[in-house]
């Protein structure tokens, strides 16, 4: 193994991605874009959690103080309401479950409609428990948590990140050698000495490079606006982003190794890539989910960097707590290399 052309390819590449202004400037944009779209949806503390139409109703927006609503509604925290002019605006939307319970303001008493989401039973749990006086209430002794919460953006914003790495792993690395490959640039770099080991080598180390780059300047502009809250060290956040962004970025050299067109390579990369974006908890977790479900994510690397990632970044876990993941990363990134180098070929 020559290091010298390992340089000099890894510089090329650099060279190529920072010419391009416009997917430069993208691998910025994109992910910015994600966290300040959930920040303003799911980012305040006073968002509802289950919407409850209210009809009759002028406006679209129900002043809690001047409604009518019986019982505790107008102090449950964890319901919002909208309000409708007839009953029958209200039951379309309500059909459409753009709100999970609808109620009528009747002097006679509540009378409400919901449908069979999930969600609409649990809206109607909780206006049935609004209903009830105080003394009807439970015998359970309520226990608050105690530690700073965590807030919805603080849980996603790793996810975010990962899976622009993800995808801009697999596209940077395995789209491109393809269309190197389909254009002949592969094999007149085949006449040269360089080895194929090294040119996957110069491929994988650039891209963890310029994913590490965009990684700082996003964390940084983003927590400028939102003020993160990380419990552990940054040194570990390091770590375990630019281990996993190895392990995805040799998953991108296996995709690249034999492919010789831009479709099916684009078909791959979208067939490994948004499975592993759904089963990564990268929006939602899997808690709940059936166990072999939960087995498969384990097969995907950036399962494991964003256990790692949110462990240090929510929980304040250390390197001891963390190593499992990482070796779990470490190994996949010595396997997808070395499969990839066997099976890499210069020509189509």
């Amino acid at each position: 193994m020559n290091l010298l052309r390992i340089w000099v390819m890894f510089k090329a590449r650099n060279a190529e991605f920072f010419r391009d202004r416009a997917a430069f400037g993208w691998n910025f944009l994109f992910p910015f874009l994600i966290v300040a779209g959930f920040a303003l949806i799911f980012g305040g503390d006073t968002r509802d959690a289950y919407k409850v139409g209210v009809f009759p109703w002028t406006t679209a927006t129900v002043d809690r103080k001047d409604a009518p609503l019986p019982g505790r509604l107008g102090s449950a925290r964890m319901l919002r309401f909208v309000g409708f002019r007839t009953a029958a605006e209200g039951i379309e939307t309500l059909r459409h479950h753009k709100i999970d319970l609808l109620m009528e303001l009747d002097s006679t008493g509540p009378r409400y409609w919901v449908t069979s989401a999930p969600r609409s039973h649990v809206a109607e749990a909780l206006f049935h428990a609004a209903l009830q006086p105080p003394e009807c209430r439970g015998a359970g002794q309520e226990q608050q948590i105690q530690g700073a919460p965590i807030r919805y953006i603080d849980w996603l914003f790793p996810g975010i990140l990962a899976m622009n790495m993800m995808f801009s792993a697999l596209w940077g690395v395995g789209f491109i050698i393809v269309r190197y490959r389909k254009n002949g640039v592969l094999k007149r770099l085949k006449a040269t000495p360089l080895r194929a080991f090294e040119y996957l080598s110069a491929q994988m180390l650039s891209r963890i490079f310029l994913l590490m780059f965009t990684l700082v300047i996003m964390w940084i502009g983003c927590d400028l606006f939102f003020d993160f809250n990380v419990q552990g060290s940054y040194i570990e956040l390091v770590i375990a982003f630019g281990i996993g962004g190895l392990s995805l970025c040799s998953l991108g050299l296996v995709v690249a190794a034999r492919g010789s067109s831009e479709e099916f390579a684009s078909g791959i990369v979208n067939f490994i890539g948004w499975p592993m974006m759904f089963l990564s908890e990268v929006w939602f977790s899997l808690e709940g989910a059936p166990e072999w479900l939960k087995h498969l994510a384990e097969a995907f690397p950036l399962t494991h960097m964003l256990r790692a990632v949110r462990a240090v970044m929510n929980d304040g876990a250390g390197f001891s707590d963390i190593w499992p993941e990482l070796a779990v990363l470490a190994a996949m990134t010595t396997v997808f290399l070395l499969f990839g180098s066997l099976l890499f070929s210069w020509n189509e």
